[in-house]
């Protein structure tokens, strides 16, 4: 303190000077420094103790500055590059393989102490990503030898962790193939991978959060193993032997196939255990996603490979063994592990490929039985075009059989005959018919030799032994044809089958009716089978109100099982209020002697027995006595109230899983039955959606059971939310399911929701609705519902099963199926998705909607809130609305709505709405039309059509109406509702109001449509009947003539001018109506004729002339339009010409009053010929009557006709009398006849009275005589074509189709009126009726002649007649009528072979030389 200022500030100077800075100094302190570090430092301990650069753990601010981190990862890198290079130099070896050696000792370290068998834990990923950071370095350096480091790791190989290796490879340190090939020993290499890939697919499922890497380390494994194996000219480097790497692939796969798969496999899995996960994990790396990185030529070459491995891995069966298990083996039977393994080689092979390769496998390998027939269901089961492959593989090895007389050829097919037949005639022919068609005709496989036939029941008696009854049964019933010298043959097998199956104790007399014989199953008790045959033959006694075939004949060939079982099964004595099928087959049999007197007279005592017992009898209970049922249900009561009350502690939710197994337990002692957990997965649920009936015995568990689970629910809301309950509602559904409860349940559910919903209070719709979401949820597990009798064509998921029940129809049903979706929607929300819901259950949510809640119909700000709106519904007031509206207005609602399976379409809403009866509509008939405008115009029409909408075009719109009405009045579903005179018989009415809304939506189409577009109603019309068969069967033809009749009754209730369609806008104006003339010429005509032929129904007929009248006084000049529209109707449509001929005494007044309030004079020209053509028939009858017929001729015949028609008998002689005498009148002569022949084609086929059919035979034969007699032409009417001009053309537009085709019958119906002198003389007349006789042979062959044959007695006696007239005119005819006969007979000789000589014999004799006819 006592020192001067100025000492002071020299000390202070003197050491800043001592700091000065010095360079030099600085250099050596730091080379120092470095070489103390490299004294005394652990390479091994430094890579590991590196971390990731500093900057990483700065804020996302410092990341920008890029520099940052490459240089502190650069310096650390260097630094170990640095220390690296001096201990190589001081130990005196390279660099690179110093530092591939310390980097293995480092992977070592890294691996130890590991926490999973192949799987690095997150520090071990930290410290190994570092180590590859520095490795990356070294290698960019040329510092790291990758053959070095191979060596050293596999000296560690017992510590290395399969991930490790892996990230090796992901990382570009070495690869999977370098590294495996560099092992010196094969075996060994070849053990540690099989090792690892199997610890790593049984580890797949337990590794959760490292889910993706496990993935990716299997696949990345897989794609190594199949393309070191099967690439073709494959760059494997320098260093990789070519021959190694596929042998160890080669060993690899094939151990974990053989060990992990087959043999697992073999010894049965269960789902839980490692091995079942080791499988399904190995599988899953074969699917489309994981392979399509391999190209398809390796892929398939191994997907080949592993199918002959797996097809010949253990052949220890023997051809006995499988013959006697192959039932065994069936597609349902087998384990869906290995149907799916096969499904996936599949993927790649053909079918073809599949078959060549068994072909290949089963010639050349022993093979396993097993694993080869499973492998047959699962082809012809998965693909269609696999049927017909091995229908022709197995005729291929029949036929080397039967040629070579070798026997595993045979055995080959027969097994896998067998094999095919078990997955039933839908993918492959029965058993039974296969061998009846092989063997039961004279061109059957056996029957080239004797030594043949030996053979072959050599083959079939060796069976004996080994067959089941089933095999033996259809050998027995569909024997192989033998010649009547070789019968002992087939006697000694039948001897020794029947032997065999007497020794089995199964009876060939006491096999079912329908029981399939092609089926290996086991055989039913005689009265088991009795009741099933009983079933069967009720339904087919429905279906076609005859007693089936198979009764009839069991009543006379197999009298015994008739008797004793059948007839027992059919008369139990019951109480029908009404009768029903059974009652009326019952009564069918009475009528036909087929139930003797006493058995019916004991029946019917017993019914009345039963009658009389019924009041005094009680209900049956659950088959105990009440006090037992108590006894049983108190238990399962206690549980389930013991659940309840863990419910409404969260804290308990942890012992939930122990009470649901209790409450198992429990129920399985009510149910006096073991669980059993796969008894609802082999089979359908059979249930009546109309009557349900859910059987006594389970009537008392199945409410108890679901009253809990709503209380439960309630109880457990009232704490938590769903999504925070825990699994005991899924527990709880799995209980239900796992037994044979199930069935019950869902009968319970039918009852409730279909019949009883509108009654249900709020907890029980909650509590359903979240019991159907947690059944949605599992419907991989149960098993269909197939609806008895069937709403549906088809079995349908559980889930579509219970969205069906719902019915938005009537107004209480709309409301409780508006809060059942709700609740269930709110419900799978919160717990899984909704999408496991039915897109159907969520279409109706928006329907109703819609319907009931107009709040909806105005556009509103979606709501992004996370809470859902189950709140609201767990209220006492239940506050359904505001739930609807929160749910309706939840942004990821409408997220959900925007896809297009969950999304209402316009076809989807009309569909829906058509299902409403207006009768039950909770809206009132404004309101309903007010929702249809709103809906039609503000909401789906502006829609896109992508979003199910109309694009703004309302010609879409009315399509779409059109198509979903006429599907709609053609839907089974509509068969039982009320009947209505304007639709098909039995159709239902539907929603009247959209017929209003299509012809609001035509009209304004009619206004805006532009002059040269066709009407759109047309377009519908032909697309949809082009999508129908154009088949002549019965069934195609009724389905054809129903949807014609739907197009002919929407035309009526549009507006007339449909049918014309616009005016064209070049004058003289006319209407567009080619789409209507050739609706008429193509469809109408055949099948919405008046009485059969020529003429249309009275409605079109008005309806169109209507439109005619409305749509040409809109023109500049309306008589001459209706002119010239006439004019083209006669050249192109004659048909509307004929029909107003008809209905001319209805429809002259209407065209008068109509013409006449149009403001003009007389009718047109075109109507006054018509109406000249009605006058001239009317009054043609009059002896004064003197006036000249109309032209054209072919109209006035047609006016003569109907005005015949309708006179009678009498009148029609004096007609034919006229027409005879006057000779300008013979002329129309011709027409008439055509007219008449159409008529009595038309009595026939319409089934009109014999009195009818014989006026129009005695019409047509004076006509014929009247013709002959004035020898005018008529031949000519038998050989109309289209290519004929004038009156040809124009008569082939007149009759129908069928009419045409029939012509040859009218002919020869004729034949005894024709005058046989003269027409023989005619030289066309031969050649005309063979034409015909061969027409007619044609006809019947294919059956078209049934039809006339059931008034007019059997086609074969007129055949035969025809046939006789032929053989006794031919000698006669002159030799012009030859002319042409060898062209004739072209393709159709082999009609009549008979026929067909004495034609070409006579000709030749008249001819004098003979020339072989060009038939073909």
């Amino acid at each position: 303190p006592g020192s001067p200022p100025e000492a002071g500030r020299g000390r202070i100077a003197g050491r800043v000077k001592r700091q000065k800075h010095n360079t030099e100094r600085e250099q050596n302190l730091k080379e120092s420094a470095m070489q103390l570090l490299r004294r005394h430092q652990n390479l091994e301990d430094l890579l590991l103790e590196v971390e990731d650069p500093p900057c990483k753990k700065l804020c996302p601010s410092q990341l920008i500055d890029c520099d940052s981190a490459e240089a502190c990862s650069d310096c650390s890198s260097s630094f170990i590059g640095s220390a690296l290079r001096d201990q190589a130099l001081r130990l005196g070896v390279p660099v690179a393989i110093l530092a591939a050696r310390i980097v293995a000792c480092s992977m070592e370290q890294v691996c130890s102490e590991p926490s999973h068998p192949v799987l690095l834990s997150l520090e071990q990923r930290k410290k190994l990503s570092s180590l590859l950071d520095i490795t990356q370095y070294l290698l960019v350096h040329n510092m790291f030898s990758r053959l070095s480091f191979c060596q050293e790791l596999w000296r560690v190989q017992s510590s290395l962790l399969l991930e490790a290796v892996w990230r090796l490879h992901v990382h570009s340190i070495v690869s999977l193939w370098e590294l495996l090939e560099s092992h010196p020993d094969v075996q060994a290499v070849t053990a540690w991978l099989f090792r690892n890939l199997r610890l790593l697919c049984e580890q797949m499922e337990v590794s959760c959060p490292s889910d993706d890497t496990t993935k990716a380390m299997l696949s990345d494994f897989v794609q190594l193993l199949i393309l070191r194996a099967f690439q073709d000219n494959l760059d494997l480097g320098r260093t990789v032997d070519p021959d190694k790497m596929p042998q160890v692939g080669g060993r690899v796969r094939w151990e974990v196939w053989r060990i992990v798969v087959l043999d697992s496999l073999a010894a049965g899995l269960q789902e839980s255990s490692l091995a079942h996960k080791a499988v399904r994990c190995w599988l899953d790396m074969f699917s489309v996603h994981v392979c399509c990185v391999i190209a398809p030529d390796p892929l398939k070459k191994f997907f080949r490979h592993t199918l002959v491995q797996i097809l010949t891995h253990s052949p220890v069966l023997k051809v006995s063994d499988a013959i006697q298990r192959q039932k065994e083996w069936s597609f349902a039977r087998t384990h869906p592990l290995l149907t799916s393994l096969f499904r996936r080689l599949f993927v790649m092979l053909s079918p073809k490929e599949a078959v060549s390769c068994l072909q290949e496998v089963l010639e050349e390998q022993e093979v396993n039985w097993q694993r080869v027939l499973s492998c047959v269901s699962v082809l012809v089961t998965c693909f269609l075009e696999a049927g017909q492959l091995v229908r022709d593989w197995v005729a291929h090895l029949m036929a080397v059989a039967f040629e070579s007389f070798h026997l595993d050829s045979m055995v080959t097919a027969f097994l896998i005959v067998r094999q095919a037949a078990l997955e039933g005639p839908a993918v492959f022919p029965s058993y039974a018919d296969w061998f009846k068609a092989s063997f039961g005709s004279s061109s059957g496989y056996h029957s080239c030799s004797k030594k043949a036939l030996v053979f072959l029941f050599k083959f079939l008696s060796d069976l004996v032994p080994w067959e089941t009854p089933r095999y033996l049964q259809a050998h027995i019933l569909h024997p192989p044809l033998v010649p009547s010298k070789y019968r002992c043959l087939l006697g000694d097998y039948v001897s020794l089958a029947r032997t065999r199956l007497a020794d089995l104790k199964v009876s060939l007399e006491n096999m079912g009716l329908y029981e399939d014989v092609s089926l290996a199953g086991d055989i039913a008790e005689p009265h088991s089978q009795a009741v099933q045959d009983v079933e069967k033959a009720i339904l087919m006694f429905e279906h076609t109100g005859k007693v089936p075939v198979p009764i009839l004949e069991a009543s006379i060939f197999r009298r015994s099982y008739y008797m004793s079982h059948f007839l027992p099964a059919l008369l139990t004595p019951r109480l029908p209020e009404v009768p029903d099928a059974r009652a009326m087959l019952i009564e069918s049999l009475r009528r036909a002697d087929k139930i003797p007197p006493s058995v019916y007279a004991t029946y019917r005592q017993a019914c009345a027995t039963a009658e009389k017992e019924k009041p005094e009898s009680a209900d049956p209970g659950m088959g105990t006595e009440p006090g037992c049922v108590e006894e049983a249900l108190g238990p399962l009561k206690a549980a389930l109230g013991q659940l309840t009350a863990l419910m409404t502690n969260p804290m308990q939710y942890d012992a939930v899983s122990a009470q649901m197994a209790v409450i198992a337990e429990k129920l399985d002692a009510v149910l006096g039955r073991r669980r059993d957990d796969t008894c609802c997965e082999e089979m359908k649920i059979q249930l009546s959606t109309f009557a349900p009936d859910v059987p006594q015995q389970y009537q008392v568990v199945v409410d108890l059971l679901l009253t809990a689970f709503c209380q439960d629910l309630m109880a457990a809301c009232s704490f938590v939310p769903p999504e925070r309950q825990g699994p005991w509602a899924t527990l709880f559904v799995r209980t239900l399911c796992g037994h044979t409860l199930l069935p019950a349940v869902l009968a319970r559910f039918c009852q409730l929701l279909r019949h009883q919903g509108p009654s249900l209070s709020a907890p029980h719709v909650l509590g359903l609705a979240a019991l159907a979401v947690h059944l949605g949820e599992t419907r991989a597990t149960l098993p269909e519902v197939d609806p008895h009798p069937a709403v549906a064509t088809h079995s349908l998921p559980v889930p579509e099963f219970l969205n069906d029940l719902l019915s938005c129809h009537a107004g209480e049903s709309a409301l409780f199926c508006l809060k059942f979706c709700t609740a269930a929607i709110t419900y799978s929300w919160c717990k899984f998705s909704p999408r496991c819901l039915p897109p159907g259950l969520i279409k109706k949510f928006q329907f109703a909607v819609f319907r009931l809640v107009s709040e909806a119909r105005e556009p509103h700000p979606v709501q992004n809130e996370d809470s859902l709106p189950w709140r609201l519904l767990c209220l006492p007031s239940a506050e359904w609305q505001n739930a609807v509206l929160a749910l309706w207005r939840q942004s990821s609602f409408q997220e959900l709505l925007a896809e297009p399976e969950f999304r209402l379409t316009y076809r989807d809403w009309l569909q829906q709405e058509l299902e409403v009866s207006a009768g039950a509509d909770p809206l009132s008939d404004t309101e309903r039309q007010e929702f249809h405008q709103w809906a039609i115009h503000e909401h789906f029409l502006p829609a896109p059509l992508a979003s199910g909408g109309c694009d703004g075009d309302l010609e879409v719109a009315c399509a779409g109406l059109i198509d979903v009405l006429m599907d709609f009045y053609q839907s089974p579903r509509n068969c039982d509702h009320t009947e209505s005179s304007d639709w098909p018989r039995g159709g239902h009415k539907g929603n009247s109001d959209l017929f209003c809304r299509l012809q609001e939506m035509a009209a304004d189409l009619e206004l805006g449509c532009p002059v040269s577009q066709g009407h759109f109603v047309f377009g519908v019309f032909h697309r949809r009947l082009e999508a129908l068969s154009s088949e002549r069967g019965v069934a195609d033809s009724l389905w054809r003539q129903q949807e014609i009749l739907m197009c002919k009754r929407l035309l009526l209730h549009l507006p007339p001018s449909v049918l014309l369609g616009k005016l064209h806008a070049e004058e003289p104006a006319m209407p567009s109506c080619e789409e209507f003339f050739y609706l008429v010429n193509s469809e109408l005509r055949n099948f919405c004729s008046h009485g059969g032929a020529l003429s249309l129904t009275h409605d079109i007929t008005v309806h169109f002339f209507r439109g005619l009248l409305n749509t040409c006084c809109r023109s500049l000049d309306p008589s001459l339009t209706v002119n010239l529209t006439l004019a083209k109707c006669q050249a192109r449509c004659p048909l509307m010409v004929t029909s107003a001929l008809l209905w001319w005494s209805s429809l002259e007044p209407v065209l008068c009053s109509r013409w006449r309030k149009f403001g003009q004079g007389r009718l047109p020209h075109e109507l006054q010929r018509l109406q000249e053509a009605h006058q001239f028939a009317h009054s043609f009858f009059s002896p004064d009557s003197t006036s000249a017929a109309p032209t054209p001729a072919w109209v006035s015949a047609a006016a003569l006709h109907f005005e015949v028609q309708r006179v009678g008998k009498d009148n029609a002689r004096r007609l034919l009398k006229k027409l005879d005498c006057v000779r300008e009148e013979a002329r129309h002569a011709i027409r008439v006849h055509f007219f008449f022949s159409n008529a009595l084609l038309s009595v026939f086929l319409m089934g009109f009275a014999i009195a009818d059919s014989l006026m129009a035979l005695e019409v047509c034969a004076e006509i014929l005589a009247c013709l002959e007699r004035r020898k005018l032409p008529w031949l000519g009417l038998f050989q109309l074509a289209e290519t004929d001009a004038g009156l040809g053309h124009l008569l082939l537009h007149l009759a129908p189709d069928q009419h045409t085709r029939l012509l040859p019958f009218a002919f020869y119906r004729l034949l005894p009126y024709f005058d046989e002198a003269a027409t023989i003389m005619d030289e066309g007349f031969l050649r005309v009726a063979v034409d015909m006789y061969l027409q007619l042979v044609q006809l019947f062959v294919g059956g078209e002649t049934t039809a006339v044959s059931q008034l007019q007695g059997h086609s074969v006696e007129l055949i035969a007649k025809a046939r006789l007239f032929l053989l006794q005119i031919i000698p006669r005819s002159p030799q012009k009528s030859f002319s042409g006969i060898t062209k004739l007979l072209a393709g159709r000789a082999d009609c009549d072979p008979e026929v067909t000589s004495a034609l070409l014999h006579r000709h030749q004799s008249m001819t004098g030389v003979y020339q072989e006819p060009h038939l073909f």
